[in-house]
């Protein structure tokens, strides 16, 4: 039987096989096969906006390489279109004690390559999961909890945890997991090769190029049966009209991130349908917490260095949000695609706090605020972004920086692409930095134990906190309430450290995003909250 999960509520508005690519060499250079026939069915070409950074699951926390591995690996607990657990790899889990919770796997279940799927294949991908080398933010978050992973027999397993966890299944559904016998020893350069990338998911690897598209062949094998889709081309578009010219001209059949310019015309075209939801990711600036002395990208009005941080001065934090305004950005930058907030999670979720509004928009108080922390003159600083992962993106740091200018701090964008910028990110080289988190659980936990949590490697605490923040008594809130099997009592707790993080202006949130997809008309997509976008979510329409 499985645990009571409470699902989010309604939201508004290796040994490795050298042969494994043998096919992709031959295929490498074939186009994406937009609306042609092919063997066994259809194929599908999907158009995406944001850059995939590599084909290992384990590599990188972050919602393209999230959406290309939902198609080649599966997860012990899947997420519907709302965020809601359901069964994938385990068919059934519960808590057979406080600290011990049991997964039944399913039967049946073979890899790519025709080896059985195994409780030992999870235990491997546990232990892997954290420890990917280079990863500029990962997913030790997801199994920090488990101290001990026991494989009963090989379709069974228990996981234990040092206190009461309820959130572990929730965590895992996050977790792609990989085989020992095509992982052991494999680098994130063999799944990028496509010599460990073996999953059990609805699709096999065909050929991968970096930044540009990978193909797959639908896996006639898998346990959740037969997609419609014999072929996925899945097509990286970073330009915005370049996207839609290409769902216009037919060479794509589905594109996510529509351009909020395009929307309008979109709607009226009969050759086009439109599928949207309320969006779980929440983009904000992130300011750089890791130094005390000598900050980057930023300087007095004379160009000359700053000695001292400015961004670990909460006045200065909170001075900079108070001359953002929110409502401007939502309606003329995203041109009403997203909705001003104060916190990461939109109302209804889990851990939502009603009390945290959005905070006005008050560029006096915000000059004020800035000459008592010593600048009364403001200053000189550079804000970063990606240019190609977030919708207007680049857009919304200008509008930014012109905002930030008149209260007096000078401000300079520079924009960059998103393989770039992450990898730039997690080495602490910005000083401030526009960035998004979707929180894909569906509550306040996530990003609380990922992003605001102290880093700490070994406690498996803050993978993608980049800005390097701390606030211990933040962390000791977070271990108390994700401990709490009470629901009520951990909602309570989440409540209070979404207050703790809005008065320490941790980071200045900005709006939280409508998803939104495209497709030719006669297909749907099932829109999802997590923005993952998937071939296994299109289907022919009725």
């Amino acid at each position: 039987m499985h645990p009571p999960l409470r699902p989010p509520a309604p939201l508004p508005g290796p040994r490795r096989r050298a042969a494994a690519l043998a096919l992709a060499a031959a295929l490498a250079g074939a186009p994406a096969a937009a609306q042609q026939a092919a063997p066994g069915g259809a194929a599908l070409a999907i158009g995406i906006g944001g850059a995939v950074t590599s084909l290992d699951p384990h590599f990188y926390n972050a919602s393209p390489n999230n959406s290309l591995a939902m198609h080649l690996f599966d997860r012990l607990v899947e997420r519907d279109p709302r965020a809601r657990p359901y069964p994938g790899l385990a068919e059934s889990w519960r808590a057979v004690e406080p600290t011990v919770w049991e997964f039944r796997l399913r039967p049946g279940v073979t890899w790519h390559d025709g080896r059985p799927f195994t409780a030992d294949d999870v235990a491997f991908t546990i232990a892997r999961a954290p420890h990917v080398p280079n990863s500029p933010g990962g997913f030790g978050g997801m199994v920090r909890a488990i101290a001990r992973v026991e494989v009963v027999e090989p379709l069974l397993l228990r996981l234990h945890t040092a206190a009461p966890h309820p959130l572990l299944p929730t965590e895992l559904a996050s977790v792609a997991i990989v085989s020992r016998h095509a992982g052991e020893g494999a680098t994130t350069e063999d799944y990028n090769a496509g010599r460990a990338a073996i999953g059990t998911g609805p699709y096999r690897l065909v050929a991968h190029r970096a930044g540009d598209r990978t193909e797959m062949a639908r896996n006639d094998a898998w346990w959740g049966g037969a997609e419609p889709w014999a072929r996925v081309s899945y097509r990286f578009i970073a330009n915005d009209g370049a996207r839609t010219a290409a769902l216009l001209a037919g060479d794509v059949d589905v594109i996510d991130q529509v351009p909020s310019t395009d929307l309008a015309r979109l709607r009226r075209d009969p050759r086009v349908a439109l599928h949207e939801i309320q969006g779980l990711r929440m983009i904000h600036l992130a300011f750089d917490h890791s130094r005390t002395e000598n900050p980057v990208f930023v300087a007095d009005n004379e160009g000359r260095p700053l000695a001292a941080n400015p961004y670990k001065d909460v006045r200065v934090r909170r001075a900079l949000s108070l001359a953002i305004d929110r409502r401007a950005l939502a309606e003329r930058v995203m041109e009403g695609t997203a909705d001003p907030t104060g916190q990461w999670l939109p109302p209804g979720s889990f851990g939502h706090d009603p009390e945290v509004g959005v905070p006005p928009y008050d560029p006096d108080a915000a000059r004020r605020l800035l000459a008592e922390a010593g600048y009364p003159d403001g200053f000189r600083l550079t804000l970063h972004t990606p240019n190609d992962r977030y919708p207007n993106d680049a857009k919304t740091a200008q509008a930014i920086a012109q905002m930030w200018t008149r209260i007096g701090v000078r401000t300079q964008v520079e924009a960059l692409p998103w393989a770039s910028f992450a990898a730039r990110s997690a080495r602490q080289e910005f000083g401030v930095r526009l960035t998004g988190w979707g929180s894909v659980t569906g509550e306040a936990s996530y990003m609380l134990v990922n992003v605001f949590g102290t880093y700490d490697r070994a406690r498996r605490r803050g993978a993608a906190n980049s800005a390097r923040y701390s606030n211990p008594a933040l962390d000791a809130l977070t271990e108390r309430a994700v401990a709490t099997l009470d629901e009520e009592r951990r909602e309570r707790m989440l409540r209070e450290a979404v207050r703790m993080v809005s008065e320490d202006v941790a980071i200045v949130p900005l709006y939280q995003l409508v998803n939104i997809w495209a497709t030719r008309r006669g297909l749907t997509y099932a829109a999802r909250m997590d923005e993952r976008t998937v071939a296994t979510a299109v289907r022919p329409a009725p």
